[in-house]
């Protein structure tokens, strides 16, 4: 075990894990109406806890144990042979579980923003629950476990290069948002603003900070290569948030506040793939192109192809993570075949289980809420609260 290491993992579990909770649930909670930020908050929360449970339960096993190319097994479910003593490269293996553990409660809570406003709750828990073992854990074992994927799989020596996510959270937890508001269909009042860009600025200003856990942590030691993960995350960030807003202000006239955080969360979900494979530069290009390439892809999904994924999930988070990845091959950090088959095998298997997940849950619970309620706010129909006396 080293002590370096041990404690800047540490200190990045806590990072992601605060991605999400407050991050995202700000971020996504100021962007709905007023009468419904407490769903947001509840659904995201509620996933976090039982991702937690899940993952030490069957999902470590099924990505991370010694099972074949397709999934690891149930060797380690429960933690079964894994002690105070037992470690993953240079980590304390509880540790190496619980960072791992984070990734599996944000990327089904990445979801989350497809869908807010008019989702069954039942629906939220068990979709999320089965998708996290079925779909989420699979992929982890093929690209991080030394799946199908990984070096010496069905690429070769090279595999498929994903250094923190760029298929395995941003491109399934896109796809999965993508399907889930087609199958879902829209909400009854599209056209509402966000109730609260406060919020949305606070959560991303928090995912920002917490995505240097996420990046910077999945080098997994605290050496050169976690620094230069932090700081390629940081450049690319930034950078795409001017590019966002400079292009809002060419097409619109004025930049926004929610368009800026947003090009932020675009630039962030871009560099994931390659922040340990490529330099401060290359960060720079990748950062300024996210940032106009996913305003686009947004008006493509919302104003072309009418599909109300709520928040953006597909446009930012999935392609994002689709350039990123591909972005890799583009500056000779991996193999072109690789990352180009990773991302249509991984997408294939995403699209089919996700669709196949929403028919069968819907049969045990409702996929929608009805009318009524959807008028009336998620919050108190559902949750028998409301975050403000006078409902806007």
């Amino acid at each position: 075990m080293n002590g370096a290491d041990t404690a800047w993992i540490l200190v990045a579990t806590a990072l992601v894990l605060f991605m999400t909770l407050p991050g995202l649930a700000l971020f996504y909670g100021g962007l709905v109406r007023a009468r419904n930020v407490l769903s947001v908050f509840m659904q995201t929360y509620a996933i976090a806890c039982l991702m937690s449970v899940l993952w030490f339960a069957l999902g470590y096993s099924i990505a991370f144990g010694d099972g074949g190319a397709l999934w690891g097994g149930l060797g380690k479910a429960f933690l079964a042979g894994v002690g105070d003593d037992s470690l993953s490269g240079t980590l304390p293996e509880y540790l190496f579980m619980a960072f791992q553990m984070t990734f599996a409660i944000i990327t089904p809570a990445l979801i989350v923003g497809a869908y807010v406003e008019r989702i069954g709750f039942g629906f939220v828990l068990l979709f999320s629950g089965l998708w996290m073992l079925i779909c989420y854990a699979p992929v982890v074992h093929w690209i991080w476990g030394g799946g199908m994927l990984a070096d010496g799989g069905i690429f070769g020596d090279v595999g498929a290069r994903d250094f923190a996510g760029g298929i395995v959270v941003h491109e399934t937890a896109g796809l999965a948002a993508l399907v889930i508001a087609v199958m879902l269909g829209a909400r009854r009042n599209r056209t509402t603003p966000p109730h609260a860009p406060g919020f949305v600025f606070i959560g991303a200003a928090m995912l920002w900070v917490g995505w240097f856990g996420f990046n910077g942590g999945s080098q997994l030691a605290a050496d050169g290569g976690a620094a230069k993960a932090l700081l390629v995350t940081h450049l690319s960030a930034a950078v795409a948030s001017l590019s966002w807003a400079l292009w809002e202000k060419i097409k619109y006239g004025t930049p926004s506040l929610v368009g800026i955080v947003t090009g932020t969360i675009a630039g962030l979900a871009s560099i994931t793939p390659a922040s340990g494979f490529v330099g401060p530069v290359a960060a720079l290009v990748i950062g300024a192109v996210a940032g106009i390439l996913c305003q686009e892809a947004v008006n493509v999904i919302r104003n072309k192809l009418h599909i109300d994924d709520t928040l953006d999930v597909f446009a930012v988070h999935g392609v994002g993570g689709i350039f990123g990845t591909i972005m890799i091959a583009l500056f000779g950090a991996g193999s072109w075949i690789a990352q180009l088959g990773s991302l249509v095998i991984v997408g294939a298997f995403t699209l089919v289980v996700t669709i196949v997940l929403v028919k069968l849950v819907a049969l045990v619970t409702p996929l929608r809420v009805d009318p009524e309620t959807e008028t009336t706010g998620l919050d108190l129909s559902v949750h028998g609260e409301r975050a403000y006396d006078i409902v806007s």
